[in-house]
């Protein structure tokens, strides 16, 4: 491989690096959306929660009577309920992943089930972070690699179709 050669393999691995190391800033990013999430959603389940105590039935029952509605707009708003419980239920679980996972494997928590709302939210706003804490290190190394493998597979790729080109000597 010539100067250049590894001039860009180091190049894609340093590119590898930097993007893999942003991975533990962007999981604690979404984890503080995440509990955000949470408290707005809480605050709704508490109160429908009451409101089913205060007439003396449990969130399902209270979903059954919107479900036996004859209005078309109580039926659909008790989907509408059954789906924010159901979401916040799912929020508090994933929260209690990422809470319980060392930090360096908290993106492979959100590779496995993110809220594709606050997913894309925390895309849409994200700020980049030093990777100075042991898992920015640790995703560096990985995408440091990575990059360096991706970038040598392609060196090696190129210059085979280069040495089959017909009239190479």
């Amino acid at each position: 491989m010539g100067q250049i050669g590894r001039a860009v393999t180091l190049a894609v691995g340093l590119a590898g690096g930097t993007l893999f190391s942003q991975a533990p800033e962007f999981a604690q990013q979404y984890r503080q959306r995440i509990g955000g999430a949470i408290d707005e959603l809480k605050v709704i389940v508490d109160d429908f929660t009451k409101q089913a105590a205060d007439h003396h039935l449990d969130r399902q029952q209270a979903l059954d009577v919107y479900a036996r509605s004859p209005d078309d707009f109580l039926r659909d708003r008790g989907l509408s309920m059954r789906s924010t419980l159901e979401r916040y239920e799912r929020l508090v679980t994933q929260q209690s992943d990422l809470g319980s996972t060392a930090p360096v494997a908290r993106p492979f928590v959100l590779m496995r089930n993110a809220d594709e709302g606050i997913l894309a939210n925390t895309w849409h706003d994200f700020v980049l972070g030093v990777p100075v804490s042991f898992p920015g290190l640790a995703w560096a190394a990985i995408g440091f690699i990575g990059g360096w493998i991706v970038a040598v597979l392609f060196g090696i790729g190129a210059k085979r179709a280069v040495q089959w080109r017909p009239g190479y000597r």
